[in-house]
């Protein structure tokens, strides 16, 4: 929940503070660099492993957490203080914070993927993704809210206490007792000899695709119907805390009921009917875009949950326990990339050719990913003991 803060006020807050002042979709589309630390944290992720789990020394999780938290919240402090506007300034800050995450984010993975080894990673993903999107309900809807009624300073202080109380939980259940000896030396070398870590980069790209391309335009498209910052942030709240949040739940159930290549390809056909219906709507060409606006919004959180559960499952099975933080942090940069490059790309054609092009092409870029995602989710592969 504290990482996903202050994703979601990158993701959906600032977009949407932004177009409130009427800047336009491509210099939206900017936003979208602050990915770039995740996109590249595997250079760093051996280092941060190699730290956390000393050969004969205690877990050092916590650590590295309690640093980076206080990295987070020294750099939304400063955002308080400099304001929106001007944005060069606020990027390259959130930059230092986007830093810090992504260094958080490769202990708690690697702690993860150790603390569930043995489970059917399904309903411990849909904690874990559950959680992710009740953080970014905080970053992304009630942060929109707070800002409406108080201003930009005190919507980013207070995702900054929100980030530092909500990371005291893991501080304290995550604490390591006794020292354990650790031969194995964590290292990409290792990761790539691995047929599946290959195989799960190659998906990552494919579902990230059809699942996340038309993210950050949704709450541009939302404001343009006629919608307010404040009507923004409730919604994105409600859906995330309601319809996001049952989306994880029901996807760890689903994935132990049908399997994750079923999850997966469900998820993304879902997903392709919201772009569908969302282009239809566009300058209320077929439906009325006020109408299609806010269920797209609440619908489409709730659909990236319940598959975002299987595929994190499926790359938690694929994760060598002894650096799990190294193996699922190549999978999580793969999914940054083609995230941060088709983030940029769709501000581009969102502003230049309009809304109706962009979502009907996210529509069909995500239903040709199809065949793909499930081909790879059937092949079998060898396991890392």
């Amino acid at each position: 929940m504290a990482q996903s803060v202050i994703g979601g006020v990158t993701w959906t807050g600032l977009p949407g503070v932004l177009r409130a002042q009427e800047l336009p979709l491509d210099r939206i589309g900017l936003v979208s660099l602050l990915v770039l630390p995740w996109a590249l944290k595997f250079l760093w992720a051996p280092r941060v492993e190699q730290f956390r789990l000393p050969d004969g020394g205690r877990d050092r999780s916590v650590p590295i957490v309690l640093l980076g938290v206080a990295v987070v919240v020294a750099a939304l402090v400063s955002v308080g203080l400099i304001g929106p506007f001007p944005v060069l300034p606020v990027l390259c800050v959130l930059m230092i914070a986007s830093f810090a995450t992504a260094t958080v984010d490769i202990a708690c993975d690697g702690y993860a993927v150790a603390a569930l080894e043995g489970t059917h990673y399904g309903l411990g993903n849909a904690a874990q993704v559950g959680g992710a999107y009740l953080g970014a309900a905080i970053g992304g809807g009630v942060f929109l809210v707070i800002v409406d009624r108080a201003g930009w300073s005190i919507g980013v202080w207070s995702m900054a206490l929100a980030i530092a109380v909500l990371c005291i939980p893991f501080a304290w259940v995550a604490r390591a007792r006794q020292a354990v000896p650790r031969p194995h030396h964590p290292s990409l070398k290792a990761a790539f000899k691995r047929p599946e870590v290959r195989k799960g980069l190659l998906i990552a790209a494919l579902y990230v695709v059809a699942q996340k391309t038309a993210m950050g335009m949704f709450g541009p498209y939302f404001l343009d119907a006629g919608y307010d910052l404040a009507q923004l942030g409730i919604l994105g709240g409600a859906g995330g805390l309601t319809l996001g949040f049952l989306g994880a739940v029901s996807g760890g159930f689903a994935v132990r009921r049908f399997g994750t290549r079923a999850v997966l390809i469900g998820a993304v056909i879902l997903q392709s009917g919201l772009l569908a219906l969302v282009a239809l709507s566009a300058g209320d060409a077929v439906l009325p875009a006020a109408a299609v606006a806010p269920l797209a919004m609440v619908a489409s959180a709730a659909v990236m949950a319940f598959g975002f559960v299987a595929l994190y499952g499926q790359f938690m099975r694929w994760s060598d326990p002894r650096q799990g933080g190294v193996d699922f942090t190549l999978f999580q940069c793969a999914d940054a990339a083609v995230s941060m490059v088709s983030g940029v790309a769709a501000g581009f054609i969102a502003e230049h050719f309009g809304y109706g092009i962009f979502f009907a092409l996210a529509c069909t870029v995500s239903l040709a990913a199809v065949p793909f995602i499930a081909r790879i989710a059937a092949q079998k592969g060898p396991s890392h003991v």
